[in-house]
């Protein structure tokens, strides 16, 4: 879907400067792409086609054609633009949804934190929500659900400095 969109916007490409192509493509293209983000699980694949979808974006909003033998570290530069912002705009996303789930006492917490009973089925389990919040913030769920739950610690105290994602509230 954000892919067509990018494609109906080819006559705004040509009259802007790239600060301006910049503030429209993160203000159009990449909120349509990553609708609900929040409740994806991300694997390394997926990873790498968010990181090749922004350089997409990058490099039709510059008009470079794909054979182009251009970098992309040298377009990012010319961009004035960090590696991997959409990537981390996602992983901003699921932090703060994070903290808002275990902050307040609904639905999608007690979904979150269920045990289903039984064995499961056999091969490698799936990757779960909360192993993306562990792998990010370098400790356990739980631990970083109490820290959440704190506002006022989670605010002003250490774990804030170091994941501020995870203290913002939607």
């Amino acid at each position: 879907m954000a892919v067509g969109q990018l494609k109906k916007m080819e006559k705004i490409w040509k009259g802007q400067d790239k600060q301006t192509k910049v503030k429209i493509v993160r203000a159009c293209m990449f909120p349509t792409a990553i609708y609900g983000c929040e409740g994806w699980t991300l694997t390394t694949a997926d990873e790498k086609k968010i990181n090749a979808f922004e350089m997409k974006c990058y490099r039709r909003m510059l008009r470079i054609p794909w054979i182009a033998k251009r970098k992309n570290t040298e377009i990012l530069k010319e961009l004035k633009q960090g590696q991997d912002w959409l990537l981390n705009n996602i992983k901003a996303r699921k932090l703060s949804y994070f903290g808002h789930l275990k902050r307040h006492d609904s639905l999608e917490k007690h979904i979150l934190e269920a045990r289903l009973e039984g064995k499961r089925r056999k091969g490698r389990p799936t990757r779960r929500w909360t192993e993306d919040i562990k792998e990010w913030l370098q400790i356990s769920p739980t631990e970083a659900g109490r820290e959440a739950q704190k506002r006022e610690v989670c605010l002003d105290g250490e774990f804030g400095r170091q994941h501020p994602q995870a203290c913002q509230d939607e």
